[in-house]
């Protein structure tokens, strides 16, 4: 990582910090810690960063773990330049509530298999480590905020063509509650990642929204926007339609599904998953 990009995550983490105490003191609940646990009478609603890209401004709650993962993750795109297949097994976000309103994240990719015409190459994927601060909201209100800084590490095998840089980005999700039960997500992102020949660093500015409610009983779903724009990196608008499932088993279990179909041509044909989340 250069000097600058050191500097400038040192001084986003203080910034973090600092923020922290004044925000936790506001709900009610800021003794609780990952060493003096949230009593399961006070813990609030599980919210998960899946199944859409929109992820949650809501926070794991102090000394909880919560898993979450997809059983299969499928992509593929047929382009002039060749057909392209993936497979993910099991991509899991590991988070561990910290404070009342700050959880850690561990997010990996522990199989990944990815064909392009008769070539294919498999193996572990990416690793990123997450910290999300929430800012108001965790506990109730109309509307909630968080930051999310990460950082991705360069875990991939060699074979995927994955760089050997450091990359990183912060992502601002907000929750509206709209009227009617409607539940409205938006997020906005920027990353610092390596272009294709692995020259040096460009821009990805990630915007989504997403809008969600119940159908019948613990079964809810969501339609939602994905777009992808760039700069020094030589790629297109990538623009996506996407729509999913919630079934909540049980208060800490969820399974969920989703598809997402590309309507720019630089974006991928087609994407499905399922998966679950559960916490402890």
């Amino acid at each position: 990582m250069t000097q600058k990009a050191a500097s400038l995550g040192a001084a986003l983490a203080t910034t973090l910090l600092a923020c922290a105490p004044g925000v936790a003191r506001a709900d009610g609940k800021s003794s609780f810690t990952l060493f003096n646990p949230t009593p399961r009478e006070l813990m609030r609603e599980m919210s998960t960063d899946r199944p859409d890209t929109t992820e949650s401004p809501y926070t794991v709650d102090a000394g909880h773990v919560q898993v979450e993962l997809s059983f299969i993750d499928y992509t593929r795109d047929d382009s002039d330049d060749g057909d392209f297949e993936a497979l993910s097994l099991f991509p899991t976000n590991f988070k561990l509530g910290l404070l009342n309103n700050a959880d850690l994240q561990f997010v990996f990719e522990p199989y990944v298999r990815e064909e392009f015409d008769d070539s294919d190459v498999d193996g572990f994927g990416a690793t990123q480590i997450r910290f999300k601060l929430n800012l108001w909201g965790n506990d109730g209100g109309a509307t909630a905020l968080a930051l999310m800084p990460f950082v991705q590490f360069p875990t991939a095998d060699d074979d995927f063509g994955a760089t050997d840089h450091v990359e990183g980005g912060l992502i601002v999700p907000l929750a509206i509650s709209l009227p009617h039960e409607w539940n409205l997500g938006l997020m906005a992102e920027i990353d610092a990642v390596r272009d294709d020949a692995d020259e040096d660093y460009g821009a990805q500015f990630v915007h989504t929204a997403t809008a969600g409610h119940d159908i019948a009983g613990e079964l809810a779903g969501y339609v939602e926007y994905i777009g992808i724009a760039s700069h020094d990196l030589n790629l297109g608008y990538i623009a996506v339609l996407g729509g999913g499932l919630t079934y909540g088993l049980t208060h800490d279990v969820q399974l969920d599904g989703g598809i997402n179909v590309g309507l720019s041509d630089d974006a991928d044909d087609f994407n499905a998953f399922v998966g679950m989340s559960l916490r402890h």
